[in-house]
């Protein structure tokens, strides 16, 4: 498991963990911000530092951040914890979104986790989000799309372009970095 996986993991034990409090602050925070917060696209110390998303404000978020696809197109076997990539499943029009739900392992029979209106968080498959939301509030079956991430797979950290060295003086070299060699600058 990578440190992302770790964190990621960390971050739904919180969840799961503030749900079954009795009256719980979690109450008010909506299914995007713990979604979001889960797959890491918030950085925020706790749940309880975490500021409340909108459906517009996740509309702009999907829209800005991550890219849809087609549900054949997602990736089997995946567990979160051990990749880079993160994946949304959202019901409604992606411009009115109406609930985000997190892929968290696709070989599990409940592969994808997120907050419910009445249940608190957990796991559910495929089907029972689709129980939940379908005909309610006009959601389609044409209504459930599939997002990935647009920075887990395009950025590539273990490859950076420049390497930038600082001593204390204040000067500075510039070492640019290819696939096969270092070339200091």
């Amino acid at each position: 498991m990578n440190h992302e996986g770790i964190l990621v993991s960390e971050r739904i034990d919180e969840v799961m963990m503030m749900c079954a409090r009795e009256n719980p602050i979690y109450e008010q925070i909506s299914n995007f911000s713990i979604a979001l917060y889960i797959i890491g696209h918030i950085r925020c110390a706790d749940l309880m530092l975490l500021d409340d998303i909108d459906s517009t404000e996740a509309a702009c978020i999907l829209k800005e951040h991550f890219i849809q696809m087609p549900e054949e197109e997602l990736p089997s076997p995946y567990d979160i914890r051990e990749s880079d990539e993160r994946y949304l499943l959202v019901f409604g029009d992606p411009a009115f979104p109406e609930h985000f739900a997190v892929l968290a392992n696709s070989t599990s029979a409940r592969p994808y986790f997120s907050k419910l209106k009445f249940f608190g968080s957990g796991f559910d498959s495929l089907e029972e989000l689709k129980d939940e939301f379908l005909g309610k509030d006009g959601i389609r079956f044409s209504d459930v799309a599939f997002f990935r991430k647009k920075d887990s797979f395009s950025l590539d950290y273990s490859n950076p372009n420049k390497i930038y060295t600082i001593k204390d003086d204040g000067s500075y070299s510039v070492f640019e970095v290819n696939r096969q060699t270092m070339q200091r600058r």
